[in-house]
This record gives C-alpha cells, structure tokens and sequence, in this order.
C-alpha cells in the first residue's frame, strides 16, 4: 500500500505543480487573511487552484477519505483516514519570489500520521516518508534519506520559520535553546524539515504550526531515523509547538530548555 500511495502523491505534486509553478514570479493578486494591521497572512490565486486541484483528485481516488486543508471548509473530518493539504507552504516565500515554498501533503489514519510528501517545485525536490521507508526524488536522483548523528545541543545546527512567532515567555524559552547549540538559523518554511531528513541540520523548532504544518513532516522525519515531538515529548498529531530532530538524543536537552 505504501509503494501505491507514493505513487499516488507523485501524482498529487506533479497536479499542484502544474498549477504554482508557472505562476510563480508572475503578477499575481495577493489578499490577506490578517485582520489587524501588520497581520499580514497573504493567499493568492496558486493557494486555492492548488488545493481544489488536490481535493478532486484525492476524493475521486479514495472518496471515503476526509480532507483538511489551509483554504477550504474540512471534507470529511471524522473519516478514518485524513488528508492534511497545504498547498503553497510559505506563501510569504512565494509572493516573494523566494524559491523554498513547498507543497505539503500528510495523511493521518486513525489519528496518526502515517504517510507524507513535501515538494519544492522550484528546487524539483521532493521528499516521502510512510510505512518506515523514506526517499528523496530531485532529477534522476532517487534516494533513501538519512538523518545524521548528533552528540549534543552544542554541535547542533536549529532553524525556525521566524524568532518573531515565538511571542511571550515562549521567546524567553527559544532564546535559550538558540544560544546553547553551534548555528541558528532562519526563514525556510517547511524546508527546514526536509533538511533534517536529509541530514544537513539537527533541529526545527516551530510555535503555533496548524496541523497542515506538521502532518506532512512526521512521517518524512521518522522514516529518516529522526522525531517529531510537541513540547511535552509526546509524537506530533497536531499542529501547536513542534519539535522536530535527526537524533533522538537531542530531544530532551532541548524540551529542558523551551520547558525551563
């Protein structure tokens, strides 16, 4: 099944491919969720394209399926498996012109993640992981990933979306941790994910994900020998605060830290 449904998210990228990538760097109108002045959440025709172009295809393959996505009402919810959309992750990114937005796909089966891709169209990379079994896809390159080993917080390498969503005593927490391990750094969006399973970096460290932030990701980190956990150390199931690392020896230093 697992070997069938990487196919079938193949199928899935290469659809929503077929509609961002050629309006990136276009002239696009962008609109914002935000509410208040300097919340500003943009959306963009690609977004929506995307993500109804996604729903047709998995409600025609497996039509007892439940969909949830960023830009439309939930198709579904209570079904046994659920799909998890985002279809620009990095939206910010996109309009832009910056080339690490990527495409997120997660299914979660009875309340676990169990299967996930991220695709950056502009890199042609993509990344799998589900029944144990991870691969990384950019040319003719079709590869198993592999998190890398990590001795400590203090040879780590951390990214985050922005030290700026870590708001209240959460800041406090993250600035601790950010000073404890060898390089921070900032401002990939789901990419940063997709370098932990390739073994580049060690750690993400995210607040306030939505569950399409993180479903995805799970199954990719695993199946790449690392983990995903909330701030309590618990498997991510949701969005909220996300830890994610290569090596598991990592986790609890870490927690000590945003815990402190």
């Amino acid at each position: 099944m697992v070997c069938d449904e990487f196919l079938f998210l193949d199928e899935l990228n290469d659809a929503a491919q077929a509609v961002t990538l050629p309006m990136f760097r276009g002239h696009l109108v962008v609109d914002s969720k935000g509410n208040e002045p300097g919340d500003f959440d943009p959306v963009t025709e690609a977004d929506r394209q995307a993500e109804l172009t996604l729903r047709r295809l998995i409600m025609a393959r497996y039509p007892d399926d439940g969909i949830a996505g960023e830009e439309f009402p939930d198709h579904k919810p209570q079904a046994g498996r659920v799909w998890h959309l985002d279809p620009i992750d990095g939206t910010r990114q996109f309009v832009s012109g910056m080339p690490l937005w990527g495409t997120m796909i997660g299914l979660m089966q009875g309340g676990e993640p169990c299967l996930g891709s991220i695709a950056h169209p502009f890199t042609d990379e993509r990344f799998y992981g589900g029944g144990g079994r991870s691969r990384y896809r950019r040319g003719g390159v079709d590869a198993p990933l592999h998190c890398r080993r990590c001795a400590g917080l203090g040879e780590a390498t951390l990214f985050s979306t922005s030290p700026t969503l870590f708001r209240g005593d959460r800041s406090e927490r993250f600035s601790r941790l950010s000073h404890s391990v060898k390089l921070t750094r900032f401002g990939v969006d789901c990419y940063a994910f997709c370098l932990v399973a390739l073994g580049t970096i060690d750690m993400v460290v995210e607040t306030g994900l939505d569950d399409h932030d993180i479903i995805a990701a799970v199954p990719i980190i695993e199946a790449a020998g690392g983990a995903v956990v909330d701030w309590q150390g618990r498997r991510a199931r949701a969005g909220g605060d996300v830890l994610a690392v290569g090596d598991r020896r990592l986790i609890e230093p870490a927690l000590r830290h945003l815990n402190g």
